[in-house]
Order: C-alpha cells, then sequence, then structure tokens
C-alpha cells in the first residue's frame, strides 16, 4: 500500500512550502494537511483534487502512484 502522507508531503516540500503556507494558498486548514501527513487519516477526493490543481499534476502523481510506461 501507498504512504499517501509521505506523498502529500513529498509534493509540498518539493514546492518549498510550509503546511501554513500551503493552507493559506490552497483555503484548506493546515491541521488537515498536518493530519493527513503524518498518516493519521485520508484527505477526500474534493481535497485531493483541489491540491492536485494547485500544484498542476495529476491525482496518481499527487499520491506518489506512478506508472512505468
Amino acid at each position: 500500500m501507498l504512504n499517501y502522507g509521505e506523498a502529500l508531503k513529498n509534493q509540498r516540500e518539493l514546492r518549498n512550502l510550509s503546511q501554513t503556507e500551503l493552507a493559506k494558498a490552497t483555503g484548506l486548514k493546515q491541521q488537515m494537511i498536518s493530519h493527513w501527513e503524518a498518516n493519521k487519516g485520508l484527505p477526500n477526493i474534493d481535497f485531493c483534487v483541489r491540491l492536485a490543481d494547485y500544484y498542476n499534476i495529476g491525482l496518481d502523481e499527487l499520491i506518489g502512484r506512478m506508472r512505468e510506461i
């Protein structure tokens, strides 16, 4: 199984964003981002779409699910 929290944190850190900065930019709560990155819960699909759109990536990339072609 994928480590979703780690994948979400990795995407944020690739862009040199703090949780607070990401929260302000996306309208999400910093506590929610922290909760997800700590693997204490999973974001619903709406929040995943919001993050993927903000990062301009697909959902697979957001959660660290990359396929080799």
